[in-house]
C-alpha cells in the first residue's frame, strides 16, 4: 500500500510539474492577477472531476468524503491560508515539489509549514470556540431535492467551471493549453485515489506538517495528534511521490536548480536574500496555520471537496481567494526593481 501512495503522489507532482503549477512565479503570477494557470487547471479538475467522481459513486466504487463546515474555521482558516499563498507562493502541496526541484525559498517554507503545524497543535485547544458553529457535511447530494435535480445542477456546476476557465485563457491571450491537461490529469488523479479499492479517501497535503512536527517534537499524547495521526502518514508518505517527481524529472530534463529568489520577487523585492528567507518562513508557517484552521488546503478543500460540491470547501475556496488577492495587492504593490 505504501508504494501505490508514493505513485499516486508521484503522479500528482509531475502532473503539476508538467503545467508549471507548482512555480513561485506562477502561484504568485495569481495572487497579482498577471497568470491564471492555477486557477484556469483547478476550474478544470473540479468541474471534470465532479462527474467523475459522482459517477464514481453511483456506481458503488466509491463514497463521500465532506469536510464539515465549521464556519469560522473555514471562513478564517481560508483568508488566513490565502494569505500565506501569496507570501509563500506555494501550495502544502506545490511546495513538496518545488522542493524536489532545487527552491530553497520551498524548503525554508516547508520548515515554516511545520511550526505553523506544532503551533496549531498547541493552541487548538484554546481556540476551538472559534472555528465554530458546525454545520455538518452539506454538499449537493445533501440538499438536493432528488437526484434529477441533482444530476442537472452538478452539469450545471461543471459546465461553469469548465466555461470560466476557457474564460480566463481568452483573456490570458495565451495558447499553451498545458493547464488544460493538468486540471484533466489532477481530476483523474483524485477520482484514482478516492476509488474504494485504492485509497478511499481524498487527496490532500496540509496534515502532513502537523503530522510531521508532533512525531518529532514528540507531541503524539493529544485528542488531535490521534485524529491525524492515519491521515498524516498517508499525506506524508503521498507529498514524499510529489517530492521524488519534483527531484527526478527535473534532474532528468535538466532543470534542477538551487534557487531562492525567484524573477517575480526579484521584481518586486529585490535581491536581498535575508527579506525572501524571512517571508518564506512567515509564509509557510501562517498558510499551514490557516490550512488546518479550515481542516483542508487547496488538495483536500478545494479540489477533492470541490470535486464533491461540499459546502464548506466552495466557501474555503472563495476566502481563500480572496485572502491571497488582497494580501497579493497589499505585498506586492511597493515600486518594482528591475531585473
Amino acid at each position: 500500500m505504501m508504494l501505490v501512495i508514493l505513485v499516486l503522489g508521484f503522479i500528482f507532482g509531475a502532473i503539476l510539474q508538467y503545467a508549471k503549477l507548482n512555480r513561485y512565479d506562477v502561484i504568485s503570477g495569481l495572487a497579482i492577477l498577471e497568470d491564471f494557470s492555477v486557477a484556469k487547471a483547478i476550474a478544470v479538475a473540479v468541474g471534470f472531476g465532479a462527474l467523475l467522481i459522482n459517477i464514481e459513486i453511483s456506481l458503488g466504487l466509491a463514497a463521500y468524503h465532506v469536510k464539515p463546515f465549521l464556519v469560522g474555521g473555514v471562513i478564517l482558516g481560508g483568508l488566513i491560508f490565502g494569505a500565506g499563498m501569496a507570501l509563500l507562493g506555494y501550495c502544502p502541496g506545490t511546495l513538496a515539489v518545488s522542493m524536489g526541484e532545487g527552491s530553497l525559498d520551498a524548503w525554508v517554507g516547508m520548515v515554516g509549514g511545520l511550526f505553523g503545524g506544532w503551533f496549531f497543535t498547541v493552541t487548538l485547544p484554546g481556540i476551538k470556540w472559534i472555528l465554530g458553529p458546525n454545520l455538518g457535511k452539506i454538499a449537493l447530494h445533501t440538499i438536493a431535492t432528488s437526484s434529477v435535480v441533482f444530476i442537472l445542477l452538478m452539469v450545471v456546476f461543471a459546465a461553469i467551471l469548465v466555461g470560466l476557465s476557457f474564460w480566463l485563457h481568452k483573456k490570458e491571450q495565451k495558447s499553451d493549453l498545458k493547464w488544460l491537461y493538468a486540471g484533466v490529469g489532477l481530476a483523474i488523479i483524485n477520482a484514482l485515489v478516492f476509488l474504494s479499492f485504492v485509497a478511499n479517501r481524498p487527496i490532500g497535503a496540509s496534515t502532513t506538517y502537523p503530522y510531521l512536527a508532533d512525531v518529532v517534537l514528540g507531541l503524539k499524547n493529544n485528542a488531535y495528534f490521534e485524529k491525524i495521526r492515519q491521515p498524516g502518514q498517508w499525506e506524508l508518505i503521498f507529498l514524499g511521490g510529489a517530492f521524488l517527481a519534483g527531484l527526478i524529472i527535473s534532474l532528468i530534463k535538466k532543470e534542477f536548480k538551487l534557487v531562492l529568489q525567484h524573477a517575480l520577487w526579484k521584481r518586486f523585492k529585490g535581491d536581498a536574500p535575508q527579506m525572501r528567507i524571512i517571508w518564506s518562513f512567515l509564509g509557510g508557517f501562517i498558510l499551514i496555520y490557516g490550512a488546518r484552521m479550515a481542516g483542508g488546503c487547496t488538495s483536500g478543500h478545494i479540489l477533492s471537496g470541490g470535486m464533491q460540491i461540499a459546502v464548506s470547501s466552495l466557501v474555503f475556496g472563495a476566502f481563500a481567494l480572496l485572502g491571497l488577492l488582497l494580501t497579493g495587492r497589499w505585498f506586492y504593490a511597493k515600486k518594482e526593481h528591475s531585473v
